[in-house]
């Protein structure tokens, strides 16, 4: 999909579509017998623009998890593109990506409507997206400070490899693209 940007009443439905396409971002399977929640993943976190919460436990148990600290105006933030179709392609295999918006290196925007219009109109990002939070440093949210085991980002699209069971296996870098042969083996491996 190529990055567009749309403006007055065409852009302002197709975001309200896009935060409530997120708002419906699929719970855990409860069908499914139900698997422990990785307890450093124990947390209700912002959904991006809504008021709402994604629930982590819900969004991650039993699952192979790729967390990336993201940002709109950074010259990675076409890896949404490959981010989103490494989703597609192995969602239903078990993989669930979240992005965690962060300003820590001042390319995010300050009003999250502007970027969720990046995320989902321009890049048509359908995993699950955070609100904006910090990502480094003695500030950063508990998920990242555990993360930072593999190496506290240095940029924003780091991503980073998560078992099924909450071990932090590998982080990637902002230069790894989300379909290199690498990340996707490593992915592959875990499902």
């Amino acid at each position: 999909m190529s990055s567009f940007r749309l403006t007055g009443l065409a852009a302002t439905a197709l975001l309200a579509l896009a935060t409530l396409t997120q708002a419906q971002t699929p719970a855990a399977d409860t069908s499914a017998p139900a698997t422990a929640c990785i307890d450093w993943l124990d947390h209700d976190m912002g959904r991006l623009n809504s008021s709402e919460q994604h629930d982590l436990c819900a969004l991650t148990a039993g699952k192979t998890v790729l967390v990336v600290n993201t940002a709109s105006f950074c010259g990675f933030t076409p890896q949404f593109e490959g981010l989103e179709a490494l989703y597609q392609r192995y969602k239903d295999e078990g993989l669930m990506i979240v992005g965690f918006p962060s300003d820590d290196f001042n390319q995010e925007s300050d009003s999250a409507a502007e970027t969720a219009e990046v995320c989902f109109i321009n890049y048509g990002v359908t995993f699950p997206m955070t609100s904006v939070i910090k990502v480094k440093g003695a500030d950063a949210h508990p998920i990242f400070q555990k993360l930072h085991v593999k190496g506290e980002p240095q940029w924003n699209f780091n991503k980073y490899l998560v078992s099924k069971s909450g071990e932090v296996l590998a982080h990637y870098g902002s230069t790894v693209d989300p379909d290199s042969a690498t990340l996707i083996q490593a992915i592959e491996q875990q499902l």
